[in-house]
């Protein structure tokens, strides 16, 4: 089974979820503010992709945050991720398999595929 997690608002992820249903690949999708990951999960994420790929720095949230709290986030990103789910870097495709995050058709296909 694919799921797909991330924001019901963000571009990213509805363009992945279209490309999902075009391709008529049978998906979840979970909003990360509804349903925060665990940190379980995000461990799992963080070990399949790593913090640099899972922590959006680019985001309105990031740039809000003093730098104390940026520096907390680094140092422990499972415990951080799930006090600011908004910094996870989306879309965040889980399979069985595998774990992706950002959308890209090519990658994406060789995953479900």
């Amino acid at each position: 089974m694919i799921t797909v997690h991330g924001l019901k608002n963000c571009d990213s992820c509805r363009k992945a979820r279209r490309w999902l249903d075009a391709r008529g690949s049978a998906h979840d999708f979970v909003d990360v503010r509804e349903s925060t990951p665990d940190s379980a999960m995000l461990a799992r994420w963080l070990d399949a992709v790593g913090a640099d790929a899972l922590i959006n720095r680019r985001s309105t949230t990031w740039r809000g945050l003093d730098d104390a709290t940026r520096g907390e986030i680094l140092d422990d990103p499972a415990k951080q991720l799930i006090a600011h789910p908004t910094l996870i870097k989306r879309p965040v495709l889980e399979t069985a398999t595998a774990v992706t995050v950002g959308f890209d058709a090519d990658r994406w296909a060789a995953l479900i595929d």
